[in-house]
């Protein structure tokens, strides 16, 4: 069995519209969906976090002769 189907998500509604009465049940709706934005928005950020230092890790600036060089022998243009 996968997934709840129809007759559950019914059979959950009605549960809550006589636990919570049907004042309440849209505020308990919105504050799930700030909840879920939250949490979603969240994610994508440190999501997004990592691919930034990914990126950054990846680039390196130095130039082919540069790298062949020993780093005692590297010096700044006169």
């Amino acid at each position: 069995m996968s997934g709840i189907g129809a007759s559950g998500i019914i059979l959950l509604v009605l549960i809550a519209l006589l636990l919570f009465g049907p004042n309440k049940l849209p505020e308990l709706g919105r504050a799930f969906g700030r909840t879920l934005r939250e949490f979603k928005k969240g994610a994508n950020d440190l999501m997004d976090d990592s691919k930034d230092k990914d990126r950054t890790a990846a680039r390196v600036d130095v130039s082919p002769e540069e790298s062949e060089l020993p780093k005692t022998e590297r010096r700044l243009p006169e």
